[in-house]
């Protein structure tokens, strides 16, 4: 007869999951002092993690814990829109966290119900996880964490997405890890980083990423100094992961992801500008969990700036209009972008006639 770890590794399987692990909490030990070393290299992140401290001990909140399941869920098997390309990061696009309409979300689902049938006692926090998910599935033998910080599985490189969950039984399943290291001289990560962000192996300034900045760090892009980097980037931001030779070819682009076809041609530029707020709430907002209801102006403004990155004039119009904007937020980055790029259209018309 199968033990409970073999009967779990085979549900997650049949479950369509890419692979499945488990590892006692104590195998986790290490993952404080890893942070603490993280914040060592780069002392302005310390206020970042302050908010991940609650990830290095699950039983400090539930004190039955005793292992982790964790699953590996790939998102580089789907389509990414041509429109979008280089625009919105991979993970956010194929974000299965809270959407019901996905296989993954429903997978979640039927394994929780599995681990009951398991008599398993069991806890998990889709969102944000609550324990730290990367380190867990290294430990747990299904891949490794590379130079620009991300886990890469053994089949589909960094283009996944981790799932896990606290049980109240110690069972322990790893697996065997075959994947080459990083070479020393390779720093293509560090490099392409647009924003420095990651500055050295193994570190980085989270609030200094263009995928944190896009979204979470919005409050103020119109001074954010590290604005002008974000290229192409709208939401998000993939360029560590795509430079990475170890990511090669990881990307398969086969499948359809349920939605992103409907959503796609509203989220360039030109249509982020026109979106109505009922569009939003209805559409945008379940998918990008990240910004809440009432946050639409945030994509506005970085519409604006991808706009003031990507000049053309067909976005000048737009910019305009952005001007008068009954959004605070919205205007000062609207009107920023007009100072930069067309700054005769703003001075007044004795000025503009003497010049």
């Amino acid at each position: 007869m199968a033990n409970l770890e073999q009967m779990i590794r085979e549900k997650a399987f049949e479950l369509g999951y890419e692979d499945c692990g488990i590892v006692p909490l104590e195998k986790l030990s290490e993952y404080g002092l890893r942070m603490h070393e993280r914040v060592q290299k780069v002392p302005q992140s310390e206020k970042f993690y302050q908010r991940q401290y609650r990830l290095i001990d699950p039983r400090e909140s539930f004190s039955w814990a005793q292992s982790v399941v964790i699953v590996i869920e790939q998102y580089g098997k789907y389509v990414v829109p041509e429109e979008i390309q280089g625009n919105i990061g991979k993970h956010y696009l194929f974000d299965t966290r809270i959407d019901k309409s996905t296989r993954e979300f429903q997978a979640g689902l039927e394994m929780e119900s599995f681990m009951q049938t398991l008599g398993l006692r069991f806890a998990n926090e889709r969102k944000f996880g609550l324990i730290g998910l990367r380190w867990a599935a290294m430990k747990a033998g299904l891949g490794m964490i590379r130079r620009n910080n991300f886990f890469y599985a053994k089949s589909s490189g960094s283009w996944v997405t981790l799932q896990g969950w606290i049980i109240d039984q110690r069972l322990e399943l790893i697996g065997q890890v075959d994947l080459p290291k990083c070479s020393d001289n390779c720093n293509r990560c560090i490099k392409a980083c647009p924003s420095g962000s990651l500055s050295a192996p193994y570190a980085m300034s989270p609030t200094e990423c263009v995928s944190y900045l896009t979204n979470i760090g919005l409050l103020d892009l119109p001074n954010e100094p590290l604005s002008k980097t974000f290229g192409h980037s709208l939401y998000g931001c993939d360029i560590c992961q795509e430079v990475c030779p170890m990511n090669k070819g990881k990307l398969e682009g086969i499948e359809d992801f349920p939605g992103v076809s409907e959503i796609t041609p509203h989220l360039i530029p030109e249509k982020i500008m026109s979106m109505n707020e009922d569009f939003y709430k209805q559409n945008v907002q379940p998918k990008f969990f990240y910004l809440k209801p009432d946050d639409l102006w945030k994509w506005k403004v970085n519409a604006l700036n991808y706009m003031r990155n990507n000049y053309d004039d067909r976005y000048k119009t737009y910019i305009l209009a952005a001007c008068k904007n009954e959004n605070e937020k919205i205007r000062e980055m609207a009107q920023l972008v007009c100072s930069e790029l067309f700054a005769e259209t703003l001075l007044p018309a004795p000025e503009r006639s003497m010049k």
